[in-house]
């Protein structure tokens, strides 16, 4: 795959966005994964009352003149799945960023996160049908592999997170966190996503833009749906349409509750990267 200069840039950008974060003091040590006796080395330290000795560096411990012992991180092996919207509703902004470029970066620093805290991380790119899918795996590679997709997947389509669903429920039967990151411009879905979320630890990340919760009154405003291509014209100094929209916005969040899903919401229109970092540590008990 050729990325683009600007492809490219994004990806650095929110990378080093999101490394210095984690690194920083925002959240504390984030690195510090459970210490047990697993497999992955973490690092030599000096014996503390307690300690296991079976795990004292005899060859190291020659050398320093101190007990040395060997510390290990213990591998969870905790899967993380994203569903990530790339349908046509995606491509509105009323900012100088389309919702499609915010959930590229959404995904994108939930993938970078769970691969800090050690876990497997998996995609599933939907719009009408599911158009990619990424088994759960770890490392840097694999990381921007998902990355590069996020950023060049084209929103085109109609929102199904009902084909999305089933399509997670034939091919991950390993309980997972999975993070559907979507506008939820959609119907007919709830009885799925109580299905997933009985088997699954679900979160819905919501990147909606202002425009989508209340519309200003500026007159007559020609709209085309992006994902079937109808044309209309709002009135948008009727309240009413500010209320529909609001409505909607409140429905869509009590059904995702009432399916036992927990509920984000991005805004295009300001910062987010800290939010997500905050939010997956404390819900992820790093």
């Amino acid at each position: 795959m050729k990325l683009s200069k600007d492809v490219l840039q994004k990806i650095k950008h929110i990378e080093i966005q999101t490394r210095r974060l984690l690194s920083g003091s925002l959240i504390g040590d984030y690195s510090s994964a459970q210490k047990g006796s697993g497999m992955e080395f973490d690092q030599i330290r000096e014996y503390q009352q307690g300690d296991d000795i079976r795990f004292i560096d005899w060859n190291a411990t020659a050398r320093s003149g101190k007990i040395l012992v060997k510390q290990y991180i213990e591998e969870r092996n905790r899967n993380i799945m994203l569903l990530v919207d790339t349908s046509g509703s995606t491509m509105f902004g009323s900012t100088d960023q389309l919702k499609s470029e915010v959930i590229a970066q959404v995904a994108s620093v939930l993938a970078l996160v769970a691969d800090c805290g050690k876990d497997h991380i998996g995609a599933l790119l939907f719009s009408e049908e599911v158009t990619k899918m990424f088994a759960p795996k770890r490392g840097r590679e694999h990381i921007h592999h998902l990355m590069e997709h996020f950023f060049t997947h084209q929103g085109v389509g109609k929102t199904s997170l009902q084909n999305a669903l089933k399509r997670l429920i034939d091919v991950q039967k390993q309980k997972s966190i999975v993070f559907i990151i979507s506008d939820f411009f959609d119907d007919g879905y709830e009885n799925l996503l109580k299905i997933v979320s009985r088997q699954h630890d679900v979160v819905a990340v919501r990147c909606n833009d202002p425009r989508e919760i209340t519309l200003p009154p500026f007159g007559f405003l020609p709209v085309q749906d992006p994902e079937t291509g109808e044309h209309a014209i709002l009135k948008t100094s009727s309240s009413d349409i500010s209320k529909f929209l609001q409505k909607h916005h409140k429905e869509t969040e009590s059904l995702l509750r009432r399916c036992g899903v927990e509920v984000m919401d991005i805004s295009v229109s300001r910062p987010f990267v800290g939010d997500i970092i905050r939010f997956f540590k404390r819900r992820m008990m790093y």
